[in-house]
């Protein structure tokens, strides 16, 4: 009788854990863990979290939904339009998010890739979809991939904190 009734107590504990650690926050760039999004210092949030307060407060457009920030951010847009030669809508709307869709714009123009944009795009985001640099290695094999994602990546960041200000 007691086995059974560990065993079920360690279940409920196990369940009723893994949604709370799913809410968890991720760890920002600058060091591990942090505040959760829209909750750190000089964020103008209430008691009652009220999802307009914390999303204003968040200012990290990287990792924010590119038709989100499009919708608000006409720089952006007119730099991913620059980059890409089409609408930013239309050449990020496939992408996780804002920062992966201006990095993989800023590598099809560094490295003029075969088929541009369009060509990096679909093998980052379509069907068996694979990581920028490996997109890198099969578009363009004589580039050095890990250098040209880490300036790609610079690049965008540079991008999107340029068009916050």
């Amino acid at each position: 009788m007691k086995r059974s009734t560990l065993i079920v107590f360690a279940a409920m504990a196990l369940a009723f854990s893994v949604p709370a650690f799913a809410q968890r926050s991720h760890p920002n760039p600058g060091g591990p863990g942090g505040p959760p999004s829209g909750r750190g210092p000089g964020s103008d949030s209430n008691a009652s979290g009220s999802h307009e307060t914390a999303s204003a407060a968040h200012t990290d457009m990287s990792h924010a939904s590119p038709n989100d920030v499009l919708s608000h951010n006409t720089a952006i847009a007119d730099k991913i339009k620059t980059l890409t030669g089409m609408d930013a809508q239309t050449a990020c709307g496939s992408f996780k998010n804002l920062g992966q869709c201006v990095a993989a714009a800023h590598v099809a123009k560094n490295l003029n890739i075969p088929g541009g944009f369009d060509a990096l795009k679909a093998k980052v985001t379509g069907s068996g979809a694979v990581s920028l640099g490996k997109a890198i290695k099969s578009l363009a094999p004589d580039a050095d991939a890990k250098a040209e994602t880490k300036k790609a990546n610079q690049q965008a960041s540079d991008d999107l904190k340029e068009s916050t200000s």
